[in-house]
């Protein structure tokens, strides 16, 4: 409010004036109100009189012209400071009048005279009055009396008068008695036979929607009761089918607003007849019949928020009915009313309906999905289950017969300002999101809990609470945060696997990028375009959540508020837990947020000081209620995360914030001297021996190997107590610790290395070499050998035998880093190095494969592989694309890679030992020919070759282990093939194996795939039908071929191509290393990490997992190259010497590589759809102007349109379906026309290629872009029916329907553009679709009918004038 000059005097006024209170009489409220107007102040509100714009008093001279009264006649309340208009959300346009628009002024027009043109006389008004007709209208007289005057209607009598809830609102005697007497009228009026109500209505009462009224003369009633009575026979007389027709018909012709005016009038006219103790029955009939349905918009959003149940009963549930409950009597209510109490005599039933027992839970019969209702442990109630009001779960608004809140009822009890609702709400809702986490939900609800909690804004809502000033719902909300960020088994099952092979990388967990195409940013450069980091601040909080979860608490300041929580509000241990397991979690997501985390001000140091302190004191109880200043592993698990996001960020931790001071205080005494609870104190050293583990991974922290190599080694010697207990924790912290001494070899192995490499540099930039050397770790290998040994023993004790299964693959990924590094070492003795492997095999490598408890865990392979169980578990989590997660839930209780009966971890070691032991003394390679040759074994790599699994992050980490297991198979039938009979049996399916593994390797692998290129896939070994009459076989079979469809015989070419192709095998193998070349540095820093070369190690956290290393149409890749270093451009091609160097040799081993495959391995390419091949062929043509005419790519291009035209093939070739990376099929094939036009000079292959997508049962619109936009090319498209290889019939069965397409034909024929000489194939094509459609007797519509008689006219005339069509 604005204040003058006055300001002051009416604050003071204002100040003496009071606001009525309720307690108030009304004497004084008009002293108030005296005060008020003999004080003189301004009043809070003016009443102006705002212009009317559609009159015209906006100022103008027409406005100035209205008189007082019409001015005076809008009045208008304003407030100051307030708009005259509300602010538009969206920016508009003004509006307009429509008709204002349609009206023609002029300047110097008078406004009389536009008044007098519109309005010249009464008579102009009165010449328009149009009579009713009232012939027909029934005319009622009033009843005759003996009475002088009108009975005096007594209120007595008004109860036998129409009631008033009989009609709308309150009425008054007099009307409620006009209303009987009309009514007792229309009794009268009614035809008294004894046909059903619904008979009379559509026979006697007329048409509802044509009245009469317009038409003149004195019957008109009479004549529209006649029509209505003449279309009741009509109808009468025809079939119900009929009737449904000619419905259908006429809703599709008439306007749909004429069908709903239509519509109204029926309802309104059902309603109105009739008495209202007719309506009020037919409405208690239609409740009954069919209850009342809730708003549609509601009902979807509350099954949106809330989920819904899927009952296994619904279906099998009877409709019951609804029984209404008696009326509410006096003796119902459990205090009586008392006379002397005011305004209590009446009773009023309806008002004490609330205080009745809830009524029992109805069995809905309905299969419509039902609002889920959880109790407050998150489990979910049945709809029929009748649980007791005293437990709490009654108190809501919305079925208050059913139990359970909710979820919009939670959300509701969230946002209560009692602080135990909130608190009760936000842990219901964490306990519904660690059942849902765990896939309880999935069977009973259909949709995700959790993705319908954060579309309605759980996380801001979350967020809003952790700022809660009561602990209690600050606690309850960081509770219900943690349950939605962690899954407490996806962590149990990372840690299981973190002493596996490459255990302690991991994938980050980001969610699948989606690239959104910015409006703003289409054509402009690439320097002016916004960045992604521009575009991400550009964003708001609500969008960023929304595609990232933790990029959103990130954005809202949580890592500050953590802080808060942990540093100031000090809470109880669950709190402290939850703090540092959503950390934990928000650092798995990306290096990015892990430096958020280091770099968060104070955070780090508190949880150092607070919960990872160097000194203690012991606990006063078992349970302490604090975990302030004693260890805690949850906070040492949350280094060692921080530590895998690289290098940088374990250097920080060891040298700013004191870990290394802190792993020497942990580790150099034995757990049960720790002034801790014993199992807490396992714990603690268990995650302080895997935060060194990865420390030395990096090269790091291996000062402290040399100071703690006592303690290490009395822990190492402790074996046989650990095995003799069996306790899981004690077997942890061992394989943490074989883990450890792992690393620190691969570290010593690249001491000699950088060592060499620092002389070399002569100055230069070099890593330094560690200070732990080969010589500090050889001591470790005949400690931990002996261990192995001692361990296959352990098989046979059914007690030690789960722990000895633990152990052993850390003891055998111990001893291939081992091996691997002595032979680079200057100390390597070659003779005495081939003996101990001979020793190590025949005593404990070959009894150990062949033991019993390995044999029956090898028969679990198919079972618990990933890539062979691509269905997933009957209780699988929910996936939430926003929050990607591990899906780890029950996976000790079901067949799986990370369960305890799962084989690969001991094989995977096994492979490993094998592959660096026969790399050494390759004259063991056949003692382990028993793997490769094994039952189990071989069905599990022909189910692999089978197999298509999908890449997500709830199977990455997993397929990462199985890759390994599946690239040391390989690697090892590589050494074995040649010089082993037996398995050179199998070698295609090892091939097969190599060819499908190769597109499923994750980012991180990449040298695993660069060897399988270099190895097995080319290796002509692996292909034994070239060297074994495969060839031969094919020319065979194309000669029968040819002797049944007599074939062109220049077409029999495959067998001599595939002779070829084998014999360029090595060429063929560096055509495609050569393609991939720019993947170099991947392999190379991939290769790092596989071979241990830890000084060279940047990060463990694995590249973003934005898809397979190799696409799935890899061997593609020299042809997609090609075209999109040297593609053409509006229709024009470049010149063969214009081309990169090696481009014909490119294409040719590339096409090679693909007969090859086409022919022999086709399994390994069924992951390309039959359009994508065809796609990437048509580069061939696409991307020079004659580079399809050299005689190589001639003669293998023909050879592969052999194989793709096939019976079986050419059915699979759908052109409907998009091949990847392109919009559509049809703008590859308008520039494969646009290409042929240009530079095709009637080739036949290239004219085969065009044909092949003008088949009848593809799109209309490829046929109509060659008559209709490219029919030039007709004229050279001369490709021959013996050429063509495809069915004629595929291109004239079934007969052309498109009337366009028809058109063109017969305009091609007529004009000659099409003749036999120059297209044979078309010109058949289109002749035998002409001649289906002129002389077909079947009936069609009336252009239909007008097309196929024009084209007879037009045939007639061109015979009559001697013009015949073209037949030459």
């Amino acid at each position: 409010m604005q204040m003058g000059q006055s300001g002051g005097a009416a604050v003071l006024v204002s100040m003496m004036l009071q606001r009525p209170k309720p307690t108030d009489s009304e004497a004084d409220l008009l002293r108030e109100q005296e005060r008020f107007l003999t004080s003189g102040a301004p009043s809070a509100a003016s009443m102006v009189h705002r212009p009317d714009k559609r009159r015209g008093e906006a100022g103008d001279a027409e406005g100035t012209d209205c008189s007082k009264n019409e001015r005076n006649q809008k009045d208008v309340v304003t407030i100051e400071d307030l708009p005259d208009q509300l602010p538009s959300l969206t920016p508009a346009p003004p509006k307009k009048s429509r008709f204002k628009a349609s009206r023609v002024t002029f300047e110097d027009e008078d406004a009389g005279q536009r008044l007098d043109r519109h309005d010249t006389h009464i008579s102009a008004v009165l010449s328009r009055i149009v009579e009713r007709d009232t012939s027909c209208a029934p005319i009622s007289l009033p009843a005759f009396t003996g009475l002088a005057f009108p009975k005096v209607l007594h209120r007595s009598e008004a109860s036998t008068q129409v009631p008033s809830s009989s009609s709308k609102g309150k009425r008054s005697i007099f009307a409620r008695q006009i209303a009987a007497q009309r009514l007792k009228e229309d009794k009268t009026l009614k035809p008294s036979s004894a046909e059903p109500r619904d008979q009379i209505r559509c026979s006697d009462s007329g048409s509802r929607l044509v009245s009469g009224e317009g038409l003149q003369g004195p019957d008109s009633s009479g004549e529209t009761l006649r029509i209505h009575q003449q279309n009741q026979a009509k109808l009468h007389a025809m079939s119900k089918s009929e009737i449904l027709e000619e419905q259908k018909k006429l809703l599709s012709q008439l306007d749909p607003s004429l069908v709903e005016f239509i519509r109204s009038r029926k309802s309104q006219s059902a309603v109105s007849p009739g008495s209202p103790s007719e309506h009020a029955a037919a409405a208690d009939t239609r409740s009954q019949e069919d209850p009342p349905a809730e708003h549609p918009e509601s009902g979807e959003s509350c099954r949106t928020a809330a989920g819904s149940v899927q009952s296994p009963e619904e279906a099998e549930m009877e409709e019951e009915n609804q029984v209404k409950s008696p009326p509410l009597t006096e003796d119902d209510l459990p205090v009586k009313p008392q006379k002397e109490w005011i305004h209590m005599d009446t009773l009023e039933p309806e008002k004490l309906e609330w205080m009745r027992d809830l009524p029992s839970p109805r069995k809905k019969g309905t299969k419509k999905a039902m609002q889920a209702r959880f109790d407050f442990t998150g489990t979910l109630i049945p709809p029929s289950e009748d649980l007791p009001t005293h437990l709490g779960l009654h108190h809501h608004g919305d079925e208050p017969e059913r139990a359970g809140y909710s979820l919009q009822e939670l959300f509701l009890l969230s946002r209560s300002q009692l602080i135990q609702q909130r608190s009760l709400a936000l842990n219901t809702l964490a306990c519904i999101l660690t059942k849902a986490q765990g896939g309880e939900y999935q069977s009973v609800l259909k949709g995700s809990v959790t993705s319908t909690l954060l579309d309605a804004g759980l996380l801001f809502l979350l967020r809003f609470a952790l700022d809660d000033s009561i602990e209690g719902v600050m606690s309850a909300a960081m509770h219900a945060l943690k349950a939605l960020l962690v899954c407490a088994e996806d962590e149990e099952c990372l840690d299981c696997t973190f002493s596996w092979f490459r255990g302690l990388a991991s994938f980050p967990l980001l969610p699948s990028s989606q690239e959104e195409e910015d409006e703003e940013d289409e054509g402009l450069d690439e320097s002016m375009r916004e960045t992604p980091k521009e575009k991400e601040e550009r964003k708001s909080d609500y969008d960023v959540a929304r595609q990232d979860v933790i990029k959103g608490l990130l954005r809202m300041k949580l890592l500050p508020r953590l802080r808060y929580i942990l540093e100031v509000v000090r809470p109880s241990p669950r709190v402290v837990q939850d703090v540092l397991h959503v950390l934990t979690r928000l650092t798995r997501h990306s290096s990015w947020s892990a430096t958020q985390v280091l770099d968060c001000p104070r955070l780090m140091e508190t949880v150092m000081s607070e919960f990872l302190p160097t000194s203690w004191t012991s606990p006063s109880s078992l349970s302490p209620p604090s975990v302030y200043g004693r260890p805690v592993a949850d906070a040492m698990k949350l280094l060692r995360v921080l530590a895998t996001s690289g290098r940088h960020a374990c250097a920080r931790l060891l040298n700013s914030l004191g870990v290394r001071e802190l792993l020497s205080c942990l580790l150099s005494a034995e757990p049960s001297e720790l002034l801790m609870e014993p199992n807490e104190a396992l714990r603690i050293a268990t995650e302080a021996y895997r935060l060194w583990a990865v420390a030395a991974a990096y090269g790091q922290a291996c000062q402290l190997y040399i100071d703690l190599y006592p303690a290490l080694v009395r822990t190492l010697q402790a074996l046989n107590s650990i095995l003799s207990t069996s306790d899981p924790l004690q077997l942890r912290r061992l394989s943490a610790l074989l883990c450890l001494l792992t690393q620190v070899t691969h570290t010593a192995g690249c001491h000699q290395e950088l060592q060499a490499g620092m002389v070399r540099a002569q100055g230069q930039e070099c890593p330094p070499p560690p200070p732990v050397s080969w010589g500090h770790v050889t001591g470790l290998q005949p400690l931990l050998l002996g261990h192995l040994k001692g361990l296959v023993k352990g098989l046979d004790n059914p007690v030690q035998r789960d722990g000895v299964l633990t152990l052993i693959p850390a003891y055998l990924v111990y001893l291939q880093a081992h091996y691997q590094h002595l032979s680079r070492q200057t100390c390597f003795k070659p003779v005495e190095t081939l003996q101990d492997l001979e020793l190590l095999t025949s005593e404990f490598l070959l009894p150990l494969l062949c033991h019993d408890v390995v044999q029956n865990l090898m028969r679990n392979l198919r079972s618990s592989s990933v890539v062979c169980n691509l269905q997933s578990s009957p209780q699988s989590p929910e996936i939430t694309s926003s929050l990607p997660g591990l899906a780890c839930s029950g996976w000790r209780d079901r067949p799986g890679l990370a369960a305890p009966s799962s084989p690969f971890p001991l094989l995977t070691g096994l492979g490993l030992v094998f592959e660096t032991i026969t790399e050494i003394h390759k004259g063991l390679s056949r003692k382990f020919s028993g793997l490769l040759l094994s039952e189990p074994v071989i069905g599990y790599l022909r189910s692999c070759s089978q197999a298509t699994p999908t890449l997500s992050h709830s199977r990455s980490w997993l397929l990462r282990h199985e890759h390994h297991f599946l690239y040391l198979l390989l690697r090892l039938a590589h050494r074995l093939v040649p010089v082993e009979p037996e398995v050179a049996k199998h070698a295609s399916l090892y091939h097969q194996v190599a060819l499908v593994l190769l597109p499923w390797l994750l980012p991180g692998s990449e040298y695993l795939a660069h060897e399988l290129l270099s190895t097995v896939i080319f290796s002509k070994d692996f292909i034994s039908e070239g060297h074994s009459g495969g060839p031969e076989a094919v020319e065979l079979g194309e000669l029968k071929l040819h002797t049944q469809q007599h074939t062109s015989p220049s077409l029999q070419t495959v067998g001599a191509l595939l002779r070829e192709a084998c014999t360029q095998l090595p060429s063929i193998r560096g055509c495609y290393l050569t393609q991939l070349a720019h993947l170099e540095q991947s392999v190379i820093t991939s290769r790092d990490l596989f071979l241990g070369r830890n000084t060279w190690i940047g990060s463990h956290l694995l590249p973003e997992l934005t898809g397979p290393t190799l696409p799935s149409d890899w061997p593609f890749i020299p042809l997609i190259g090609l075209y999109e270093r040297a593609g053409v451009s509006d229709g024009g091609g470049l010149a063969v010497e214009e081309l990169p160097h090696g481009s014909l040799q490119a294409v040719t081993h590339c096409l090679q590589w693909l007969l090859l495959l086409e022919v022999w391995r086709e399994e390994a390419l069924k992951v390309v759809l039959p359009v994508a091949k065809l796609a990437r062929l048509s580069c061939v043509f696409l991307c020079s102007s004659d580079l399809f005419l050299e005689r190589p790519v001639q003669k293998l291009t023909w050879g592969l349109f052999r194989l793709l035209t096939r019976g079986s093939r050419l059915d699979s070739l759908d052109l409907d379906v998009p091949p990847p990376g392109l919009a559509s099929f049809q703008d590859l094939y308008s520039a494969l026309l646009a290409q042929y036009e240009a530079v095709s000079f009637g080739d036949r292959l290239f004219g085969c290629w065009v044909l092949l997508p003008l088949q009848r049962r593809y799109s209309a619109s490829l046929r109509l872009a060659v008559f209709g936009e490219h029919v030039g090319m007709l004229r050279s498209l001369g490709v021959t029916l013996d050429q063509l290889s495809v069915p004629i019939e595929r291109f004239t069965s079934p007969p052309e329907d498109s009337l366009p397409l028809l058109r063109l034909y017969f305009r091609a024929l007529v004009t000659g553009t099409l003749k036999l000489s120059w297209c044979p194939v078309l010109y058949v094509v289109a002749l035998s679709h002409i001649n289906s459609f002129v002389f077909s007797q079947d009936a069609a519509v009336q252009e239909v009918e007008a097309t196929r008689l024009n084209m007879l006219r037009k045939i007639y005339y061109l015979t009559d004038e001697g013009n015949y069509l073209p037949a030459d």
